[in-house]
């Protein structure tokens, strides 16, 4: 079997030891004679899982004690409501940071909520940069800040974190959790799909600090309640239990490699080759995000011709390569570098754009 060089911006890759493995206990899972699909979420087996995939976050993200890990599902769509849902009081509105089309759709469900502001925005920037921690005004009375760690879209990444005081810091990282190590504690929630860098798409993480759990109104449906799902741990309904078993195994391949530290260190190496073919190209490559910026999780780039940019998705796609087209609202080309996409990859990308350069350039 050959596999794709796959750039897919999520779904994304799932690293092929996973794979692997979840093929082997597809059928039957440890003695079990049945798959994890088949079994009730009320048995041992699957309550194992379902603990252990909560310890290993914990330890793979040093969470403190006093958060919750909740696996739910709907994605982090669904989060965009639910949050405001349980943290919004009136008086106190959300605070938003704008930094693109993820950020966007958070602000939308929350203004069907309740009262919103908007803290910083880089739209004058076309959202190719992240806003700078003295740009970002957080009201004293605001229910929360909210922010977007890495815009897939643009390709665009935090580097730091402002410092929200009494305020809870909210982050969508969706798209680039596990991917470095981060203080936790500065956070009040973290939320993420499952599908860029955790596993495959069903279920989304979701790291809530004990006080936030407590603020659910009784008001709102209870499923929609984060109170109701730290009850239950999780197991309140039917969870997606497949997704959640891959997520266990992608945790303890992410802890056999070495922990996040060391992906950080390798996710740099990887990014680090295609943009510097961007940079040495003489203009051939135009990267999008402005440098401060750049994404180690998803780089954008364009060609100065959009004919050649065609030529090039169809070009790479013979080759092997998959998910280099940019995302429909924007054009151009991504490649969406996540965890589990291997270094082989990169080197390969890198040496097709150097090919194609000195073919059209």
């Amino acid at each position: 079997m050959t596999r794709a060089f796959n750039f897919n911006a999520g779904p994304a890759a799932i690293p092929l030891e996973v794979l692997k493995q979840a093929q082997e206990q597809f059928v039957d899972y440890k003695g079990a004679g049945m798959s994890i699909m088949e079994m009730s979420h009320r048995s041992a087996l699957y309550e194992q899982v379902n603990n252990e995939s909560q310890a290993l976050l914990r330890e793979l993200f040093n969470i403190p004690s006093n958060y919750h890990v909740l696996f739910l599902q709907g994605g982090a769509s669904t989060q965009f409501a639910m949050l405001p849902l349980n943290l919004l009081r009136p008086g106190s509105p959300g605070a938003y940071v704008m930094t693109g089309a993820w950020a966007d759709k958070a602000l939308k469900e929350a203004k069907l909520v309740g009262d919103t502001v908007v803290a910083a925005s880089t739209e004058a920037d076309k959202f190719m940069r992240m806003p700078t921690m003295a740009e970002i005004e957080v009201p004293e009375n605001a229910a929360y800040l909210h922010l977007t760690s890495n815009e897939t879209i643009g390709g665009t990444q935090f580097k730091e974190f402002p410092n929200t005081g009494n305020v809870p810091l909210i982050a969508d990282m969706s798209s680039d959790i596990l991917s470095r190590p981060i203080d936790v504690s500065q956070f009040g929630v973290i939320y993420a799909g499952a599908q860029k860098n955790l596993g495959p798409s069903g279920v989304t993480v979701v790291i809530i600090r004990d006080d936030l759990v407590k603020e659910s109104p009784k008001t709102i449906p209870t499923m929609f309640r984060y109170d109701t799902h730290v009850k239950s741990s999780s197991l309140y309904n039917t969870p997606p239990s497949f997704s959640v078993y891959m997520v266990s195994l992608v945790l303890q391949w992410i802890k056999d490699r070495g922990g996040v530290a060391q992906l950080e260190q390798y996710n740099h190496d990887k990014t680090k080759l295609i943009y510097d073919a961007i940079d040495g190209s003489s203009g051939f490559y135009i990267g999008c995000a402005q440098p401060q910026s750049r994404s180690n999780m998803n780089i954008t780039f364009r060609i100065h011709s959009e004919e050649l940019e065609k030529k090039f998705i169809k070009e790479s796609e013979l080759e092997g390569f998959v998910g280099l087209k940019g995302h429909r609202d924007v054009g151009g080309l991504r490649a969406s570098t996540y965890n589990a996409v291997p270094l082989e990859s990169c080197q390969a990308l890198t040496q097709f754009m150097i090919d194609f350069q000195k073919r059209n350039g």
